[in-house]
């Protein structure tokens, strides 16, 4: 690594900042810049005049992320965490009670039975999901979820969409949630790739709101943070990051790591082609709404799934059901997830009207909602979710394994184009940050800072 000229780090969310933090320990000089006046980003926290406290993304982290960023002191322990489906207006618990269903058990068998002796490969999502569930449960249930959830047919969508959300076992899921239930602790299940999940692996919630985890990443990097900076261009020559462009002015860079989404870096960079492939990349848009209510435990269990299209939405959260210091006593709040596009009814509608929908079809899971209702906000984002559509399935993969860019790299959740949970998040920045340190010349030292030691 060339003396003076710094790594540049684009976007001070939690990659960003566990890069930063990581070069940070190693003594590499570099420059974050953030383009919002705040850093977190989408893990940004806050509470409001009435007492709710709102998290614009993850609800909970795991005690394991909490120790290995220095505040598992400071957390509270979530002890439930439960989820359910509601189908034919009745409740049923996620994923065993759904077994209780004999058209969708003996679907699945009978779907097990014709299978026997074929090895067929799946060449969609809908193909994945009816092969592991069964047509019944995949037709009624996990499909048009998913449809909901990504904005396309199963059938467009890649099979590997499967395998990155559910490729657990049912006996590992079993045996985590039983876990969960015997320890009074809400046990991480389907929530990590890049660490194992066992029993010794829970929830928790930072004290002060999921942006901790960000503020804490952040101490002593005030100097090398730069907020309101919007990087403009990624300038490479010979396939090879020389600087970055940001408010007209260039800075040579030694590297780029970037946490922008894939299809947004691939405009950012200039001067070659190897990122061209993920500029046809797709995000699903959200709309969520924070319904808050007189009462608590409102709804059957925390997070509610509604697969049937009479509902606007395909998940209500009612976090306090988890997290009761979420909301005043004898209060709530449920958080409505609704799929949409940019421009659309639904992203253009008036907040208030956004509510009344809810409430409209609220009512037939709590039938007194519009009586205990309190008020509203509204989070919209264009960036929710990545769509892995089947026909940049082979470019995704490529873009997988490298940006082709010998001195870039893509990180995050948004920026690898994956469907990755905030743990390993971490992990897995710190080990390609770590990587590309090595690759360009300079052996990482652990030094320790802020009482957080790098595990590997």
């Amino acid at each position: 690594m060339k003396p003076g000229k710094p790594v540049a780090i684009i976007g001070a969310g939690i990659a960003g900042l566990t890069a930063a933090n990581f070069l940070y320990r190693n003594n590499i000089p570099f420059i974050l810049y953030e383009g919002g006046k705040k850093i977190a980003g989408l893990a940004t926290s806050f509470k409001d005049k009435e007492g709710f406290s709102y998290d614009f993304g993850a609800h909970f982290i795991t005690n394991r992320l909490a120790n290995a960023v220095g505040i598992g002191s400071d957390c509270k322990l979530v002890k439930h965490y439960g989820e359910a489906v509601w189908l034919n207006n009745k409740s049923y618990n996620y994923p065993f009670g759904l077994v209780k269903i004999p058209r969708m058990s003996f679907g699945w068998l009978a779907d097990r039975l014709k299978a026997i002796g074929k090895n067929n490969k799946p060449e969609s999502a809908a193909d994945w999901f009816r092969q592991r569930y069964g047509s019944v449960l995949a037709d009624e249930v996990a499909l048009p979820l998913l449809e909901a959830w990504s904005g396309a047919p199963g059938e467009k969508l890649a099979a590997s969409l499967g395998d990155g959300l559910f490729g657990g076992s049912t006996l590992r899921t079993f045996y985590l949630k039983t876990a969960g239930k015997l320890t009074g602790r809400a046990v991480a299940c389907g929530y990590n790739r890049e660490k194992p999940e066992t029993p010794q692996v829970w929830h928790v919630y930072p004290n002060g709101g999921i942006s901790t985890l960000c503020e804490k990443l952040a101490e002593g990097l005030d100097d090398f943070i730069k907020l309101e900076s919007p990087v403009d261009a990624i300038l490479v020559e010979n396939e090879k990051v020389i600087g970055v462009k940001v408010n007209g002015v260039i800075q040579e860079v030694s590297a780029v790591i970037s946490t922008a989404p894939a299809n947004i870096l691939a405009k950012l960079v200039k001067g070659t082609a190897a990122l061209e492939g993920a500029s046809q990349f797709r995000y699903r848009p959200m709309v969520f709404i924070n319904l808050k209510f007189e009462g608590r435990n409102i709804l059957p269990d925390t997070v509610m799934w509604f697969p049937e299209k009479q509902f606007p939405f395909f998940r209500l959260t009612e976090a306090p059901i988890s997290m009761p210091w979420l909301a005043p006593e004898g209060k709530t709040i449920i958080t409505v997830d609704i799929g949409c596009e940019k421009g659309d009814d639904i992203w253009a509608m008036d907040d208030e009207k956004l509510a009344e929908l809810c409430l409209e079809h609220i009512t037939s899971i709590i039938p007194d909602a519009k009586k205990k209702f309190l008020g509203s906000n509204v989070l919209r984002t264009p960036i929710a979710y990545p769509v892995f559509l089947n026909e940049y399935e082979k470019e995704r993969k490529d873009f997988e394994q490298s940006t082709k860019v010998e001195n870039l790299l893509s990180v995050g959740r948004n920026g690898e184009f994956s469907h990755m949970f905030m743990e390993d998040v971490y992990w897995r920045t710190q080990k390609k940050v770590k990587h590309l340190i090595e690759k360009m010349g300079k052996e990482p030292k652990i030094i320790v800072r802020h009482n957080v030691i790098p595990v590997y």
